[in-house]
């Protein structure tokens, strides 16, 4: 496999990733112009990003493309990334990998349409400055390393997203951006990201409050003043139940997007450390997603013990750095996830959270497997702990440091030195 850009390449069918926003829209054109008029077949993985497909055959045909194929990944992409991740409790830099976690999926349909089409090539739209890039090639090699992948923002004359606008103009290809809108975004059941224009400088504010700007909520600001409660319960890990009803995990996200977004949860603005070695700021909208994240974690501590959980909160973050620099399908990951259902079987139970202003705020967590015990743990009379054995608790534990002053004060008295201080 190879990153070509050698236009005398004799394909006679590419496969494009194909979103039908502003890069890929310009490749169809683009890349039979530059690849000998040779077929085009469009490829868009539907992972939720709504109204974003709709129009999207027409607009591909119209452009040139010889067919599209819409492929449903909703489910797969709910039950076989995204709660494997939140039970991991696998993030970035505080972000819920979003956009990271839904690549591998899509790639892994394009190969295997390029394979059923007979296509000798694999275009993408991502930009050589970008995470996606890496996370889309690493799966096409896990799955297809026969394949070339043609990667044109690595050497096209369209460098700018200016010139793609003015090229878009010129082929008749609708846009559904401006210049004065047109942030880079991603978004798909579990989140919208929010990059480019202001938010380029970390010195102005994000417009969250701005009309338009925030598309799955409202911000904290503009939320209600009463909260909203909610539970969730969970079955080894993975959410099975809102409020009493029972619900698919999609279904879940779906409703605690509606009910987040509305009360201003789930808004991220962060500078994160791309996988290619800069820094970038993004704004993320991850509503439904944030607020699993913080009532799983709760269940964790009352049924994981001490170091299960601490463990655990290691792997979390070593999950999170593969998830985002596209390592996904590696034997790492997959023995990670066996470790996390592992931890996973006692994490059954409910939580209950009030929502209000971009807070969730507990309120309450059960389950059949808490190793909480008030009894234990109360500041009143008991007959279960004995408090006298915390003495000799101390001074086992605190051995360490009683020997060094021992030995301090013999080395004192023979020699008149100290042992380096400790302050």
């Amino acid at each position: 496999m190879s990153n070509l850009h050698n236009e005398n390449k004799n394909y006679t069918k590419i496969v494009l990733a194909y979103s039908g926003g502003l890069d890929t829209s310009v490749l169809i054109p683009w890349l039979k112009e530059h690849y000998n008029n040779c077929e085009v077949i469009a490829v868009s993985g539907n992972v939720g990003q709504a109204s974003e497909l709709e129009g999207l055959e027409k607009k591909a045909l119209a452009t040139g493309a010889s067919k599209l194929y819409i492929e449903d990944l909703t489910d797969e992409f709910v039950n076989d990334y995204i709660v494997p991740s939140l039970k991991a409790g696998a993030t970035y830099e505080d972000y819920l990998l979003g956009t990271s976690f839904a690549r591998p999926i899509i790639a892994k349909k394009i190969v295997e349409i390029a394979k059923k089409e007979g296509a000798q090539a694999i275009c993408h739209g991502c930009t050589g400055k970008g995470n996606d890039q890496v996370r889309f090639e690493l799966a096409i090699k896990a799955f297809a390393l026969e394949l070339d992948i043609i990667a044109p923002w690595r050497f096209w004359e369209l460098n700018s997203r200016e010139k793609e606008i003015a090229y878009a103009q010129a082929h008749n290809i609708p846009l559904k951006i401006n210049k004065e809108t047109n942030y880079s975004k991603d978004k798909n059941l579990w989140h919208l990201s929010h990059e480019g224009l202001d938010l380029e400088d970390p010195a102005n504010e994000a417009p969250i409050e701005q009309e338009g700007f925030l598309e799955l909520g409202v911000s904290p600001q503009q939320a209600p003043d009463q909260p909203t409660t909610i539970t969730l319960h969970y079955e080894k890990g993975a959410p099975t139940a809102l409020d009493g009803q029972d619900m698919s995990a999609k279904d879940i996200i779906y409703k605690l997007n509606e009910l987040g977004g509305a009360n201003g949860i789930g808004i991220l603005d962060i500078v994160e450390n791309r996988l290619v070695g800069m820094k970038s700021r993004g704004v993320y909208e991850t509503p439904g997603g944030t607020i699993l994240y913080a009532t799983h974690k709760k269940l964790e501590e009352i049924t994981l013990d001490k170091n299960t959980k601490h463990f655990k909160d290691i792997v979390a973050q070593k999950f999170g750095e593969l998830v985002y620099d596209g390592l996904w399908y590696t034997p790492l990951r997959k023995a990670l996830s066996a470790f996390v259902d592992s931890t996973q079987e006692t994490v059954t139970g409910d939580v209950t959270v009030k929502l209000y202003k971009g807070n969730i705020l507990p309120v309450s967590v059960t389950s059949p497997y808490s190793l909480y015990n008030a009894g234990m743990a109360t500041f009143d009379e008991d007959d279960c702990y004995d408090q006298a054995d915390s003495a000799g608790f101390i001074n086992l534990f605190g051995l360490p440091i009683a020997v060094r002053a021992i030995n301090d004060q013999k080395l004192a008295q023979e020699t008149g030195e100290h042992f380096s201080s400790v302050e």
